[in-house]
């Protein structure tokens, strides 16, 4: 029968297989959110920043 991780009702059952799949599951984890997005220096994008034409009423 397949045990499947996640299934220990206690800490207890916690085996080390169990630790070590956990542990390169969120390895994984990390490593495409990586992939996907990238970390950079320029975190605003690349676009030019606009500014405002018209000053607002002090109403």
């Amino acid at each position: 029968m397949t045990t499947w991780i996640g299934t220990a009702t206690t800490l207890k059952d916690f085996t080390r297989r169990d630790f070590i799949a956990s542990s390169m599951l969120t390895a994984v984890l990390f490593t495409a959110a990586l992939l996907l997005f990238p970390p950079s220096t320029m975190t605003e994008g690349k676009r030019a920043e606009t500014t405002a034409q018209h000053q607002l009423s002090s109403r």
